[in-house]
């Protein structure tokens, strides 16, 4: 796997999201352009004999931006951050039904520089509405540093980061 290409990596992790996800190719969000973006929207309801009568119903959305880089430096992964954080907070409809939304970025990047690592691994940001009775959204980040064959993510984007592991991960032989 070692000698695989950005592009190839991205190609595979798109791969195993594709199962859940809706991807997206090219987006361009305030001018910066992600090889790809995936949307998951999930909504669960239970009612008495017909629609017109429901009981409870709950929606779920997750929407993951993917960038590739070479170099990732403090700068970059800031702005990105803002970037997609922004794009993502105006995807969110809250409202009784909506239960949460997560937006998450997933990093590829060859080498990642110690103080945007170290940024990364404390970065939270999280927003209620309406007290939380109309949901919330959570930002996760998850990243490759593939000169390292190193994996990171904040507090709240393990679960990305252990899609990155399961793909690009050496076996155990």
């Amino acid at each position: 796997m070692e000698n695989t290409t950005l592009q190839e990596k991205l190609e595979r992790l798109l791969k195993a999201y594709h199962f859940y996800f809706d991807i997206e190719r090219d987006v361009s969000v305030n001018g910066e352009t992600f090889p790809a973006a995936a949307t998951y929207h999930f909504r669960e309801e239970n009612y008495v004999m017909t629609r017109a009568h429901t009981i409870y119903a709950s929606e779920q959305h997750e929407y993951v931006y993917f960038y590739t880089t070479e170099h990732l430096n403090l700068e970059t992964l800031q702005r990105i951050i803002d970037l997609t954080r922004e794009a993502g907070i105006a995807k969110v409809n809250p409202h009784k039904e909506h239960m949460f939304s997560y937006v998450t970025l997933v990093i590829l990047a060859d080498v990642i520089d110690d103080d945007a690592a170290a940024y990364l691994k404390r970065y939270r940001y999280r927003k209620n509405y309406w007290l939380t009775l109309h949901g919330w959204m959570e930002y996760h980040i998850a990243a490759m540093d593939i000169s390292k064959q190193h994996f990171l993510s904040n507090p709240a984007g393990k679960e990305a980061r252990n899609t990155l592991e399961r793909n690009f991960q050496p076996k155990a032989k």
